[in-house]
């Protein structure tokens, strides 16, 4: 498996080395072979998959541009929205249909024989059909002009780096990029592409795996679980989502800019928010956008008066769990947020404050985490079931917890705020560096000794992989 950390860091070098040694012309075609083979060495009977979105949406793409009519270019994108929905709702949420549906039979006294159908999920599905929708849907909105070349399009969907967890790459902002066939890389964009990527691993590997077992732990027996236990497992998975998907991201990044390619931020030190609002805005960026962009503001967004808004702001944040995964405990973290949302945009208009984070912002900042954290509960546990019972263990169940658990979370989550305060105050930047170089080393050194310390257990995939 490609994902595994050992083989990554034989594939990514060879990439680089063809990559940059190739003339410019082809440079598109070796990152698209290497994407391909990047994803089939997962399973490559699904590159079928990748394949029929990118020919459908580029052919689609290319007749919306000569398209007369709204009629017709209205039957383009419907096309489009059923090929790429069709192909998500059957790999990602067929198995969640039939089985509801075989639930709610047997409540009525009937005895349904369970289809015996399991479809396994495609890493990153969600990922990539949102992206070459939102390619479609803006030539649609002639926002953006269709790609004539087929293997700069098949690469724009593609894309090894961020292919199966983001971001959500924009048309706009990454196809540019790739057209442009001469680009080249600085000395900082491979310092800055280097230090993304160890910080990413950081983030993954000490602080993310660093605190799975912890999580793994309080989730398997929430009703065996004292108050103190259940909130410390409930705290490091936020620490162990935050760390493995920001982690993933930084490393995105890093890696597209060895190759002279910006990827967009998609975490902005979420757990600083002083709000609910705030939050949607630093965290999963390119999601929170697209959703935005492309299925709030398509409902009618806040233009048609205050009860519209607030169904519209529950529907997209309904339709974001479900993006998540298909069960109920995901449309119930979706529609949480998105009563949190409803409730700040009641009490405070949803502003968000346009200044730097202040000592006095630490109340605020304190119970977005707490609200964020009782609500991931909901994504981390099993079923409703098991969610039940970790609320249970927090209000009833008394006891202690595990000093080593203890000691080892609140140190991981020492350490992530002090990264994301150090990013917020932009000392994790090339200017940075070059003012206190022996700082920086000190640090770089630091981090590499913690990622080769906590290396040495089985490793984990990403979180995210699962979407």
């Amino acid at each position: 498996m490609l994902f595994n950390s050992i083989a990554f860091a034989i594939f990514l070098p060879v990439v680089l080395a063809l990559y940059w040694g190739a003339p410019p012309r082809l440079r598109n075609p070796i990152v698209l072979v290497a994407s391909y083979f990047f994803y089939g060495m997962w399973d490559w009977r699904f590159l079928s998959l990748l394949a029929i979105s990118t020919v459908v949406d580029y052919t689609i793409g290319r007749r919306l541009e000569v398209a007369d009519g709204a009629h017709a270019r209205k039957l383009l994108l419907i096309a489009s929205l059923v090929v790429n929905l069709g192909i998500l709702g059957i790999f990602k949420y067929l198995n969640f249909f039939v089985d509801s549906f075989v639930d709610l039979i047997g409540r009525t006294g009937a005895e349904p024989n369970r289809p015996f159908l399991q479809v396994v999920l495609p890493v990153g599905i969600s990922f990539y059909t949102f992206q070459t929708l939102s390619y479609t849907i803006d030539v649609y909105r002639r926002r953006l002009r269709p790609v004539r070349n087929v293997v700069t399009f098949a690469t724009y969907v593609a894309y090894f780096p961020q292919l199966v967890a983001g971001p959500i790459e924009r048309a706009n902002v990454l196809l540019p990029q790739l057209q442009e066939l001469n680009r080249r890389v600085s000395t900082d964009q491979i310092t800055s592409g280097l230090t993304l990527i160890l910080l990413g691993l950081f983030k993954k590997v000490v602080l993310a795996d660093g605190v799975a077992d912890v999580v793994d732990r309080s989730f398997a027996a929430p009703g065996e679980m004292s108050w103190v236990a259940m909130g410390t497992g409930i705290a490091a998975f936020a620490i162990q989502i935050y760390g493995d998907f920001s982690g993933y991201t930084d490393m995105a990044r890093g890696v597209s800019r060895l190759m002279g390619i910006e990827l967009s931020l998609n975490f902005a030190q979420p757990y600083l928010s002083r709000n609910i609002t705030e939050f949607w805005r630093r965290w999963h960026i390119s999601l929170s956008n697209w959703l935005r962009d492309y299925l709030y503001i398509s409902l009618g967004g806040n233009r048609r008066g205050t009860v519209r808004t607030y169904t519209n702001l529950m529907l997209t944040m309904l339709l974001g769990g479900l993006w998540h995964g298909a069960s109920f405990n995901f449309v119930i973290w979706g529609a949480l947020h998105g009563l949190l949302l409803v409730i700040h945009r009641l009490v405070r208009n949803g502003s968000v404050p346009d200044r730097p984070l202040r000592f006095t912002d630490i109340p605020a900042v304190t119970i977005t985490f707490m609200l964020v954290c009782a609500v991931w509960v909901f994504f981390r546990a099993e079923d409703l079931g098991a969610s039940v019972k970790v609320f249970r263990a927090m209000a009833f169940q008394s006891g202690v917890s595990s000093g080593a658990d203890l000691m080892l979370v609140a140190a991981a989550f020492a350490t992530m705020v002090c990264i994301d305060v150090a990013a917020r105050l932009d000392w994790i930047t090339i200017a940075a560096v070059r003012r206190r170089p022996e700082i920086a080393g000190a640090l770089v050194s630091a981090a590499v000794v913690g990622v080769v310390l906590f290396s040495g257990g089985s490793p984990r995939p990403f979180v995210y992989f699962q979407f």
